[in-house]
């Protein structure tokens, strides 16, 4: 079973008993923006994040990685009516950061970033040099040599088969 747990849901049950207290039923004002939900996994050799956010301009979204940290901002205005009678406005607005600390072994230099029907999504490929690969061993035909010592009781020829019981 999932439950989800709303720090806020205390905060805002207390803000709708003093606004019904103060006769301000129903006449709440918007609330700032609380949080950026992301989904975030591995998909071939890319790393994959989406971010919702709803009703935010394209243009107020920021991107930037400093070190192996990402940094994605966003804003989200309120609407400007004339003449308009708000009686309830319950949408968040206003700005967000968020913060990822990213693994070294991602490319952020060939980060890609979209953005479509509310959703921000990030792709950032694996380096070449995490990605794992089969490495051949080979036979030598001398013994290893290790700090200019010779690593003895290994053949360098391969040994011939003995046949047991005959």
């Amino acid at each position: 079973m999932l439950t989800a747990y709303d720090p806020f849901a205390a905060t805002s049950a207390a803000f709708r008993a003093l606004d019904q207290l103060t006769g301000r039923t129903g006449n709440s004002t918007a609330r700032p923006l609380s949080g950026m939900p992301m989904d975030a996994y591995r998909v071939g050799d890319n790393f994959v994040a989406h971010f919702d956010l709803p009703g935010v301009d394209p243009g107020s979204i920021d991107l930037s990685v400093e070190g192996n940290t990402l940094t994605i901002s966003a804003e989200r205005s309120v609407p400007q009516l004339e003449n308009a009678e708000w009686t309830i406005a319950e949408r968040p607005f206003g700005s967000y950061t968020r913060q990822l600390v990213l693994g070294r072994s991602l490319d952020t230099d060939r980060l890609e970033a979209s953005y479509h029907d509310g959703v921000l999504t990030v792709s950032i490929p694996v380096a070449e040099k995490a990605k794992s690969r089969k490495i051949t061993v080979t036979r030598a035909d001398t013994p290893l040599s290790v700090e200019g010592r010779t690593i003895e009781g290994e053949s360098s020829q391969p040994e011939e088969a003995t046949a047991v019981g005959s």
